[in-house]
């Protein structure tokens, strides 16, 4: 067994489980694995200079049973020298409160209070006693419930949760080697009665599914610990490849980001769906529930058969548009009056220099200029008008239905909303493009869009009023129209 503890310590430094110096808090329920985990840590203290803390939680199910395992953690751990925290919950009363599953409320209450303990005795990790054929299981249940090659990368042997590492020493030991060590070293343990229960899934599996597939495969739980591991490391690859290409490629956009279609495109369909996902869990969209559907639904909406302006709702508050070779991932704030809702409009008179429009994640600014000495406009950002033929006060609001505008070199007039389907201007940045109207209500310009046939610079105009619409970052989808 001295092998091992050698093997132990390797894996920890392989694997980086802790650093020299570091507390870390043990969760031991009181079974052979979190007992042999805790014994485990404490002969490698020493020479990994570790504090230990236990902590044990009493769910509150099987009353005198598991008052007495938590009194037996409680006797080893001040056997061996370790302060040990523990918590009595009444999960009963709980999940009759909530109506959350069992063992959904269970895991809840159990991981809130081992994160409490690390706040408080300033711990980096929470050692948890997971072993292989809790490995082995846990991918077979996610094959038969439906997963994808993440799913069966199963238990993450470190997992930064809360600011706190989760590492899993024994996700490579078998429960056979656990129980031998336990023999070995009289460990004392207790035994759940709720193991044997068939009405968890879990137990379903550990009970029928496995020693029946192992009888057409010895080696079958080693089979599948084996996957886990070469679908692990091949995840993480992924991941950080979808990482980089994240960093590349998507740009913020309000309440949410946003991302070029053909960017999405020009990638492998593996990657297409993991840039998705990630892009959904950066907004806080929890994609331990994503739909693969969903993901689809997303990826085919991008390709080039498809429509090219569409929404869908993803859940949770979370949307995704089309808009033209734009994919935009937004995320409601329910408390924020959006400019659909309320619109804007807002004054500018004679003398303005520069007025804000942070509903359009823009300024304006005004220059007057002589007649000769103006200089021409750089883009359709800017737009030179006859000082003395505007209609002051102007107005800069967003569009308003019936809204026209005479265009320059046009005849007649032509709708403004005809216009930002012809310019492919995003339907989401619709109500908040800013026009330009006189105090008679024409409409003069719409930056980035066109100007119209009033105002116009003549060889016989003496001040020009320079108008320049200036993009903020985060309104970047205004600089398509370039």
């Amino acid at each position: 067994m001295d092998d091992w503890l050698s093997e132990l310590s390797t894996l920890a430094r392989e694997e980086q489980l802790w650093q020299p110096g570091e507390t870390v808090v043990v969760a031991v329920s009181g079974g052979p694995d979190s007992m042999a985990l805790l014994h485990l840590l404490h002969r490698l203290s020493g020479q990994e200079r570790l504090t230990l803390v236990a902590a044990h939680v009493d769910h509150g199910f099987r009353g005198e049973e598991s008052a007495r395992e938590a009194e037996s953690v409680r006797q080893y751990a001040a056997l061996l020298g370790i302060p040990c925290e523990t918590a009595l919950f009444n999960l009963p009363a709980y999940i009759e409160e909530t109506r959350m599953n069992a063992q959904a409320a269970a895991r809840e209450k159990r991981y809130a209070f081992l994160h409490q303990v690390a706040h408080t005795y300033g711990a980096a990790r929470i050692a948890l006693a997971h072993h292989a054929d809790d490995q082995a299981e846990t991918v077979l249940m996610r094959v038969v419930r439906g997963t994808g090659p993440g799913g069966l990368a199963g238990i993450a042997i470190r997992r930064k949760e809360k600011n706190v590492e989760l590492i899993r020493p024994l996700l490579r030991t078998y429960k056979a080697d656990i129980l031998r060590y336990c023999e070995q070293w009289a460990i004392p343990f207790s035994q759940d009665s709720s193991n044997g229960q068939k009405y968890y899934f879990r137990n379903v599996v550990r009970l029928d599914v496995l020693p029946y597939l192992a009888s057409f495969n010895p080696q079958f739980s080693q089979s599948l610990v084996r996957l886990a591991e070469l679908a692990s490391a091949e995840d993480d690859w992924l991941e950080q490849e979808t990482k980089a290409i994240f960093e590349r490629h998507i740009a913020p956009h309000s309440e949410g980001c946003q991302l070029n279609r053909k960017a999405l495109l020009g990638l492998h369909v593996a990657l297409q769906r993991r840039l998705i996902k990630l892009i959904l869990s950066y907004i806080g969209l929890e994609t331990e529930t994503t739909s693969f559907e969903s993901v689809e639904t997303i990826r085919i909406a991008a390709s080039d058969g498809a429509a090219a302006t569409w929404s869908f709702d993803v859940g949770s508050g979370v949307r995704f548009l089309r808009e033209y070779d734009n994919l935009v991932f937004t995320r409601a704030n329910k408390g924020r009056m959006t400019p659909e809702r309320s619109g804007y409009a807002y004054v500018v008179t004679r003398d303005a220099v520069r007025l804000a429009l942070p509903e359009a994640g823009a300024d304006l600014s005004l220059e007057e200029w002589a007649g000769v000495d103006a200089p021409r406009p750089n883009n359709r950002h800017e737009a030179l008008f006859d000082a003395d033929s505007l209609e002051f006060p102007l107005t800069v609001r967003n569009r308003r239905p019936g809204d026209r505008m005479q265009v320059l070199g046009l005849n007649g007039t032509k709708k403004v909303q005809d216009m930002f389907v012809d310019e492919r201007v995003a339907p989401s940045r619709r109500e908040v493009l800013p026009i330009v109207v006189d105090a008679n209500g024409t409409v003069l310009w719409i930056p980035g869009i066109r100007r119209s046939r009033h105002a116009q610079v003549m060889e016989t105009t003496s001040r020009v009023i320079r108008m320049m619409m200036r993009v903020n970052l985060d309104a970047s989808a205004l600089n398509q129209l370039e």
